[in-house]
């Protein structure tokens, strides 16, 4: 044993230097004097490249030079909002006036005409215009219709001498109501041009009838969606239901029996759907499903109405697919229930506070329900019942019909699908009674909305517009007390023309303007965003029009803003809020100051920020027009071109001037009737007076200084929407091709942002230029900008940003060259490795900006990328050292990939027997349908086609609630180095502030692997799990919202006695025998 133990001791020895080598393998030191010195090294060459090549110091000094002849003031919000709201009501007062106008012109029209059963009139269809038969003839109903493009109305060819007519596919376009309704509506065509004369900025103006025909001006060529098919129907769209009904509070009941099963239980459905399409979000809503018991659709809404916003609406239709048929029908309890939480709701102030109805969806009633109504509704009938009788059986229509007819409803019956549409639209008429009887022209305002229905260019896809309407009611006498409603005239207002009315340069970097309606939700905000992209194609949010301002605003927590604006308060409160910029990569700390005032006559409240600091402080200057004609005239310098310098839309023959060419014709004095912006012109001039020395400096560096190649382009911005643009590189040599092009919107002026660069640079130290990296699809490069400040009897204020573009091989190439030491450096008294080098491949070195992405490395596919996702280790000391600091971040706005991507309940195509058998199935259900019906209009109506068992599609995407990191550099923690333990082996890491600039300098071992130690850093958002209980409570919460001023739900002189009715029908006995066999048989093979 003992002759043993010396050459186990010479192992252990062995062992233990070669442990003490792997040892001070791993421990590479990294000298962190060396990497100073490299830090400070290549600030200097920054700063040298950033001044010289974007003239920063020679615009600073320009800006010293006038600082005696300008003024500073500071921006009085309270003054500005009532000053924005004014315009704003003025603006929208104007719409009101033409629509009204439409509404006396078409009662009028109606009064003095006597309907023509055998009237014979011709009219523009929109869909046949300018269409000709085989043999070149114009087509009935067609005829020419001159059309040019307007780029008024978003260079669509339009007619605007004439309007013309879009009847939906399902309605009989020469029917006898439609032809004198449309004879009637021709006297809306003068007052169309007449209002588009008096005010040229009005869009579309329009007629939508009652009896399902729309009048469009100006007139437009109709197109049918991909089956030839018109489905538009005017009688659907938000502005005609809004207009037409006051606010109500609806309780759908729908009977799911065993006696409801297959096709009436889809016609039941699609029943449903329609009455929710017919709601907004003025209005409340439950549904109740019954057969011997209760059954709520939502169990979270037990009890209860909710506002029926589309969040709310398309979460119902989720559920009313998933109903299916049992049991016996009990109708007796479902009624006291839906009654009980009518008459709760209106004690306790809940819900509309308006019209309020039962709709029963049934395929028979058969129990005594007088008990019922004797209790809950008698004698005052506070409670309207619609009844919709379904399927073929007649057996029961009297009993349904006594429901309604003495409850002050309506009785319909619906035997197919293709009856769905207009037998709920019946509702909506006899709601609309007593605000007809009484003549009550009360003016309605929609929410936000893309109409891309009606207008498909994409110019409209992205536009958000409000509609203005006003129901049109029958003065003549012998029909009053039936309330007949005419239609509906309205004007739709693009919201963008609405905000330009709160001009961007008075509002500074970070400043914007929004509009809200009464129940919160936002009509326009910059942080809006309506659209998400699926694959490669942008589509609209499910629920873009109904984003609460609180999930915009969420900084508000307390829901003071929210409260007060839609009170419809004036005020203003502060809020210290965290923002982000670069498509919310950035994180910025900002105390903002909000503005808030209501607008007259209108549902919307006006919200303004301005943030405290630079964004409350502007400066003026004066020079003369000729001074400053001369330099605002120079090729290299542009306007924004969404603002308003001069209103060019007034007068058609100024459409064709862009914002520029306008604003120098009004100087020079061509164009006198110019609305122009006295002060904004003003500072514009100054400013080109100002920056005009820089574009014979830049053209300077082109002929006396050879440009270092890679520096591709200068530029300079001012607050009042001024730019200059120096191109160093030519278009073939330059990297960053798309920069500040029209396609460029983050790095321009437009109606909601300043340029990215600006807002970079004004939260920087002045004087400083701020770096970030660039990644547009791959292609990469770097960005330096600076603010310009001007100061005046104690204050100052941001006058604009200058910067410079470059290439990463220009900062490659310096970075490089700098960050080595030479081969012969005297390493005698360094600790560590020397010489030292980043090229080595025992380093990795990066740049890493103040939001910790990198702008610079040694791999090309790292830049533009978070530091943490690319080293997790590193990222990961340096926020517990405090380096950086994690800011937690919201988006309540986003989507999330849809974890339910599983089949429907549809039954799987078991085999080819079956797929024959499913087929004949359908062929006789549907032929036997048609035959019974004899219903031609359905022939063609999509519906007919919809197959009640076929598998839904399932969204790939679903709004969500997400949470998300962003970081900021500590500018107070200059430097850090340390070891970071990974398994076998320590790396060492040394980071150093790189002076004068928002980046530090990280010089990673690059041979020690903590991949497994340390995962990624990510900045992926992550998705806001909120259990049962707190997803209901945040589905039913009712926010504060404020009522719409008018209700008209009652009226003496109401005819309730026409109540509706249902044509006899008689079959063929044999033919609905045979073919009920028929389908017998196939259904037991299936």
């Amino acid at each position: 044993m003992e002759s043993r133990t010396p050459g186990f001791r010479e192992l252990l020895k062995i062992l233990g230097f070669f442990c003490l080598w792997i040892t001070a393998q791993a421990q590479m030191k990294i000298p962190p004097e060396t990497v100073q010195q490299w830090a400070t090294a290549f600030s200097a060459q920054l700063r040298d490249i950033s001044t010289k090549y974007s003239g920063s110091l020679l615009l600073q000094k320009k800006l010293k030079d006038v600082e005696s002849i300008i003024k500073i003031v500071e921006v009085d919000g309270n003054d500005l909002v009532k000053d924005y709201s004014d315009e704003i009501e003025r603006m929208l007062g104007s719409k009101m006036k033409s629509v009204k106008r439409l509404a006396e012109s078409a009662e009028d029209a109606d009064l003095y005409h006597e309907f023509n059963a055998s009237l014979e009139f011709d009219y523009y269809n929109s869909m046949l215009i300018n269409t000709v038969d085989e043999d070149g003839n114009n087509i009935e109903l067609g005829g020419e219709f001159p059309l040019e493009e307007n780029e008024h109305f978003n260079n669509l060819a339009v007619n605007t001498q004439q309007s013309d007519i879009q009847v939906p596919t399902n309605v009989y376009n020469k029917d006898p109501n439609i032809l004198n309704a449309i004879y009637n509506s021709e006297a809306l065509n003068d007052v169309f041009i007449n209002n588009f004369q008096k005010d040229p900025t009005l869009t579309w103006q329009y007629f939508g009838s009652s009896t399902g025909f729309f009048r469009i001006y100006p007139g437009i060529k109709w197109t049918p969606d991909s089956n030839g098919v018109a489905a538009f129907d005017c009688r659907n769209r938000n502005w005609y239901i809004q207009a037409a009904t006051s606010p109500k509070d609806i309780i759908i009941m729908v009977d799911i029996s065993g006696s409801m099963k297959g096709l009436k239980m889809t016609i039941a459905k699609h029943t449903i759907n329609t009455i929710l399409d017919t709601l907004g979000e003025n209005d409340f809503v439950n549904i109740i499903a019954y057969t011997d018991y209760v059954r709520y659709v939502e169990p979270c809404f037990k009890g209860t109405l909710v506002q029926a916003d589309l969040d709310n609406r398309e979460h119902f239709k989720v559920l009313v697919e998933e109903l299916h048929v049992k049991g016996e029908a009990k109708i007796k309890n479902a009624m006291k229930e839906s009654f009980k939480i009518l008459n709760e709701a209106r004690a306790n102030g809940q819900g509309s506070m308006c019209n309020q109805a039962i709709m029963l969806i049934t395929d028979g009633a058969m129990e005594d329900f007088e008990s019922v109504f004797e209790e809950f509704n008698w004698p005052e009938r506070r409670v309207r019942v619609f009844t919709y009788l379904i399927g073929r059986e007649m057996t029961f229509a009297q009993n349904t019909k006594w429901i309604a007819c003495n409850n002050k409803g309506y009785y319909t019956h619906i035997s197919t699908l293709a009856d769905v549409q207009e037998n709920v639209m019946e509702y909506l008429h006899v709601l609309s009674r007593p605000m007809v009887i009484n003549h009550d022209h009360d003016i309605i305002w929609t929410e936000a909305y893309m109409d891309t229905v009606l207008f498909t260019t994409k110019a409209q896809s992205l536009l958000l517009m409000t509609s203005v309407a006003m129901p049109v009611f029958s003065k003549k006498k012998e029909t009053l007390s039936h309330g007949i409603l005419l239609g509906v005239v309205g004007s739709d207002i693009p919201l963008m023309e609405v905000m330009k009315l709160a001009p961007r340069y008075m509002l500074g970097a970070h400043g914007y303007a929004f509009l809200i309606t009464n129940n919160g939700y936002i009509l326009a905000h910059p942080d809006l965003r309506p659209l998400y992209k699926d694959g490669k194609k942008l589509k609209p949010k499910p629920n873009y029009n109904s984003v609460d301002l609180s999930e915009v605003e969420w900084e508000d927590t307390e829901e003071m803003l929210r409260t007060a604006m839609v009170k419809g308060e004036t005020g203003s409160i502060s809020l210290s809020v965290r923002a982000s910029v670069d498509k919310a990569k950035r994180p910025l700390y900002l105390i903002n100051d909000y503005y808030y005032t209501n607008i007259d006559e209108t549902p919307f409240s006006f919200g303004m920020v301005l943030t405290q600091g630079h964004g409350k402080l502007m400066f003026l200057g004066n020079v003369s027009v000729e001074e400053g004609l001369h330099d605002l005239t120079s090729p290299d310098l542009s306007i924004a071109s969404e603002w308003t310098y001069c209103e060019t839309d007034i007068d058609p023959a100024h459409r064709k001037y862009t914002q520029l060419q306008a604003a120098i014709r009004y100087l020079l004095g061509k164009e006198p009737d110019l609305e122009c912006d006295e002060v904004l012109l003003q500072q514009t001039l100054f400013d080109a007076v100002v920056t005009a020395p820089l574009e014979a400096y830049w053209n300077a560096l082109m002929l006396n200084d050879r440009v270092e190649p890679g520096l591709e382009t200068a530029f300079l911005g001012t607050r009042s929407g001024l730019m200059r643009i120096m191109r160093y590189a030519g278009v073939e040599n330059r990297v960053a091709k798309k920069f500040l092009t029209p396609s460029d919107k983050d790095n321009l002026f437009t109606i909601d942002h300043f340029p990215l660069w600006y807002r970079l640079a004004v939260e920087n130290i002045p004087g400083r230029f701020f770096y970030y990296p660039v990644n547009d699809k791959g292609v990469k490069y770097v960005i330096a900008t600076t603010a310009v400040m001007v100061s005046s009897e104690g204050k100052t204020a941001v006058a604009g940003a200058i910067g410079v573009q470059m290439s990463l091989d220009l900062l490659e190439k310096r970075f490089w060259a700098v960050a080595k030491q030479p081969s012969d450096t005297d390493c005698s008294n360094i600790e560590g490795v020397c010489p030292l080098s980043c090229e080595s491949p025992d380093l990795n070195c990066f740049l890493v900006d103040n939001n910790g992405f990198i702008v610079l490395s040694k791999e090309r596919n790292e830049v533009g990328r978070f530091f943490g996702e690319v080293d997790g280790s590193v990222m990961a000391s340096l926020i517990k050292m405090g380096m950086y600091r994690k800011v937690s971040l919201y988006d309540y706005q986003a989507m999330c990939k849809n974890s339910h991507h599983h089949a429907s309940s549809a039954r799987p195509l078991l085999s080819p027997f079956y797929g024959i058998v499913a087929l004949m199935r359908w062929f006789f259900s549907n032929a036997l349908m048609f035959l019974l019906d004899f219903n031609l209009c359905g022939l063609w109506h999509s519906d007919y086609f919809v197959d009640g068992h076929k598998q839904k599609k399932v969204e790939a995407y679903l709004p969500c609630d997400t949470a998300y990191p962003g970081f900021m550099y500590d500018s107070s923690v200059r430097e850090a180095n340390s070891l970071i333990k990974c398994g076998r082996c320590q790396k060492m890491f040394v980071v150093q502030q790189v002076p004068d600039t928002n980046m530090v300098l990280v010089v990673t071992q690059a041979d020690c692997d903590c991949s497994r130690q340390y995962g990624p850093i990510m900045l992926e958002p992550k998705e806001i799990k909120y259990n049962a209980t707190v997803k209901c409570n945040r589905m039913k919460s009712q926010k504060v919202r404020r009522r719409p001023e008018s209700c008209h739900a009652y009226h003496p002189k109401e005819n309730a006695k026409d109540c509706g009715g249902a044509s006899s029908i008689s079959p063929s006995f044999t033919l609905f025998s045979a073919s009920l066999f028929v389908v017998l048989v196939l259904h037991r093979w299936t």
